[in-house]
């Protein structure tokens, strides 16, 4: 059964950088592209990035282009996000994704806050 859990979300200053991770199981993880979404209180989910199974292609959402950056190691069958710069508007609940699947992790709160 595949599963993924989203973790390293938290309250952040403007500013600030955090780092989300999202653990894969139950499935061939270096075989599927995986994506980061989130979705803030009462806005429609929204794409943040995503990249494919073996890392070599990128893409990202306008609002977070130069301040996030996904990443994955299959070894390890974990995907990343590193964020830097964070803005209150990048407030919400993070999410990973296997868009071929319509699988989906819990979501992990980023508050960013002063």
């Amino acid at each position: 059964q595949a599963q993924l859990v989203e973790s390293g979300g938290g309250l952040v200053h403007p500013g600030g950088s955090l780092s989300l991770s999202c653990a894969a199981s139950g499935f061939h993880f270096g075989s599927h592209i995986m994506r980061w979404w989130r979705k803030a209180p009462g806005k429609a989910r929204e794409f943040v990035a995503g990249i494919s199974s073996t890392a070599a292609t990128t893409n990202y959402a306008s609002s977070v282009e130069g301040r996030f950056t996904i990443s994955r190691n299959n070894a390890k069958n974990t995907l990343y996000l590193h964020m830097t710069a964070l803005k209150a508007e990048d407030t919400a609940v993070y999410y990973c994704n296997v868009p071929q699947r319509n699988w989906w992790g819990r979501g992990t709160q980023v508050t960013v806050s002063s």
